[in-house]
């Protein structure tokens, strides 16, 4: 049986290139290498190369994604996408392949582009009576001031870019002489900026997928952050303690669990997604939704693989045959 070419596709255009490289290198390690043929795919501008060996590295030709070794042409059978920012988790990509006719993990263009705009994605979850902090939108060349910040949104509040993840440019402001600051640390990292009310509570997590045979929602996890707030370095220097299975009982457990396939449905994912929640007193409010998590070996999805009892290596062969 001639094995699948598989393309893992790292990188990417923004700060979090050095987390998504991270993330191949995971998914990498996790993907059943009796089954598929494995090559790490770097993107960074038009610069498209994989790398073979520690000394081989050749380009991709993209007019069919494809590289050539000694005169022989080899084609990718799937693409498996951990860019985290663009192009891979806002739709462009996902265009690419769409028009190569190749199958790739990830979500379709237009929920791609939409998870990846917070602002949009919120509101518009908000519409179906999903619980969402408060927020305001600033575009590139827009301004607002501190007593319009203090009255629509109040103190704290966060300010992010509007794009991008891993907490890159983002502020939890404290005080009104901190708003203009961090308003122009948001558009160091991108063209929109979030102004975001803060919602007290404790963070949970939560990831899912779907095939066309089975619904799998995982176990939930509690995220203790020594931090101010879920930073870079709580997510990536483990200055944050994770608990998985959360500590909560299991009418909460089930209600994270089934908001987020009801989540997953109403914006009509696929593959692998995690959805952020901050909850008080009972009350669930989402944060966002990541449709390309990291997947380093000590990421929030491998931890709740394990958690239940599951062998990630499977969850992989789940999600490249799933999406044929």
């Amino acid at each position: 049986m001639t094995k699948k070419n598989i393309a893992i596709i790292a990188g990417g255009d923004s700060s979090e290139s050095v987390v998504s490289l991270k993330s191949a290198a995971g998914i990498y390690s996790f993907i059943d290498k009796e089954k598929y043929n494995c090559h790490i795919v770097t993107i960074k501008g038009t610069d498209w190369h994989v790398q073979l060996s520690e000394n081989e590295i050749l380009s991709i030709d993209k007019n069919d994604f494809s590289f050539t070794k000694n005169d022989v042409k080899t084609k990718f059978d799937f693409a498996y996408i951990t860019i985290h920012g663009t192009p891979g988790e806002n739709g462009i990509l996902q265009g690419y392949f769409e028009l190569l006719r190749i199958p790739y993990s990830t979500c379709n263009v237009l929920t791609a582009a939409l998870t990846f705009d917070k602002f949009t994605c919120n509101n518009f979850l908000k519409s179906f009576g999903i619980r969402v902090a408060d927020s305001i939108l600033l575009r590139a060349g827009q301004s607002i001031s501190d007593e319009e910040v203090l009255e629509k949104i109040g103190l704290p509040c966060f300010i992010k870019p509007n794009v991008g993840g891993s907490s890159f440019g983002t502020t939890k402001v404290k005080e009104a002489y901190q708003i203009q600051a961090a308003i122009k640390a948001a558009f160091a990292e991108g063209k929109e900026v979030l102004i975001e009310q803060f919602v007290e509570g404790n963070e949970f997590t939560c990831g899912m997928y779907k095939t066309s045979q089975k619904t799998v929602v995982l176990p939930v996890t509690e995220i203790i952050s020594k931090n101010e707030f879920f930073d870079y370095g709580a997510k990536y220097n483990r200055e944050s303690e994770e608990i998985t299975p959360a500590r909560i009982s299991k009418e909460l457990t089930e209600r994270i669990q089934k908001l987020t396939v009801a989540i997953y449905d109403i914006l009509g994912c696929k593959g692998i997604i995690r959805a952020d929640y901050i909850i008080k007193d009972g009350v669930i409010n989402l944060l966002e939704v990541n449709t390309t998590p990291g997947m380093t070996a000590t990421s929030f999805i491998p931890q709740q693989v394990a958690a239940a009892g599951m062998d990630i290596k499977d969850v992989m062969t789940d999600i490249i045959e799933g999406s044929n």
